[in-house]
């Protein structure tokens, strides 16, 4: 199971608060990635919501063959529960266009193994059909990295200090911030120290609530094609990062930063989603 980077929560109130964020209602359609030994998944189905058993269906994801056949067992006489062995990130496309999701929509959960958080994150901004809702316990440092914003002079230690869940990772928009943001506003809810893990990972970890924002007017491959070329090298200005990652003059590239009003000096931590947005319009395909 460790291998497979697994550390199962274990902590029945962190458990009760993460479920209480996919804000169950009837009927829900819950699709749960990497539920180990089913504690959220009983959470989910044990809800004090008032709503216990009330057609909410769960469709959960498990990597793991052995752990598959013990939450198979486990939920055998359950028929709201579907267990499904496989890798998520190869399955969630082909399961919800095929499934009744398109048509009632549906929630995401899940306690994320650390070494596929990226890659699940751009499967799930692929995914013409997004989740209403995505609650996802993560690394602590990549849910503030994703929470990144632009870094201004605001960003200081004491702001660190007053709200634990804003600190340096958070000042200064990032690749990944840029590339979630996109598709999604994202917000930590909650912190999730060590201990609550079982085995107890080495960093602490963070849940986070990722929900979908409406369709951008800016295509999509215009928007990534920006972001690879300003974050290629997060060091480096703008107008280098522009210059040497669209094979451009920097004669050209300034003149594009000049018509967006962003200054040719500037670091891309510095950028905002706008200010990113105006450049991949103005260098679309």
């Amino acid at each position: 199971m460790q291998k497979l980077g697994q550390h199962f929560l274990t902590d029945k109130q962190a458990l009760e608060e993460i479920a209480s964020l996919l804000e169950l209602e009837k009927n829900d359609f819950i699709i749960e990635v990497g539920p180990g030994h089913g504690e959220l998944t009983e959470q989910i189905l044990n809800n004090e919501s008032g709503i216990k058993n009330n057609g909410i269906i769960i469709i959960a994801i498990e990597k793991d063959e052995q752990l598959a056949g013990f939450l198979k067992k486990k939920f055998e006489s359950n028929n709201s529960v579907e267990i499904i062995c496989g890798d998520a990130l190869k399955l969630l496309p082909s399961i919800i266009h095929n499934s009744s999701f398109a048509i009632h929509g549906y929630k995401l959960i899940g306690n994320i193994p650390y070494y596929i958080t990226g890659k699940l994150l751009r499967t799930l901004g692929d995914l013409e059909n997004k989740p209403a809702v995505s609650v996802l316990t993560i690394q602590k440092e990549v849910a503030e990295r994703i929470c990144a914003h632009a870094k201004k002079n605001g960003c200081n230690k004491e702001s660190d200090d007053m709200n634990p869940t804003h600190n340096k990772f958070m000042c200064g928009m990032n690749r990944l911030a840029a590339s979630v943001q996109f598709w999604a506003e994202p917000e930590i809810a909650m912190i999730l120290p060590k201990s609550v893990f079982n085995p107890p990972p080495e960093v602490d970890s963070a849940t986070i609530v990722l929900r979908p924002v409406p369709a951008r007017k800016t295509k999509s491959s215009s928007y990534y094609k920006m972001v690879r070329a300003i974050f290629s090298q997060p060091r480096k200005t703008i107008l280098n990062n522009l210059s040497g990652g669209l094979g451009i003059a920097k004669k050209e590239a300034g003149a594009k930063l000049s018509e967006a009003g962003i200054e040719p000096g500037l670091r891309p931590q510095n950028l905002s989603l706008e200010n990113i947005f105006k450049l991949a319009s103005l260098f679309k395909e």
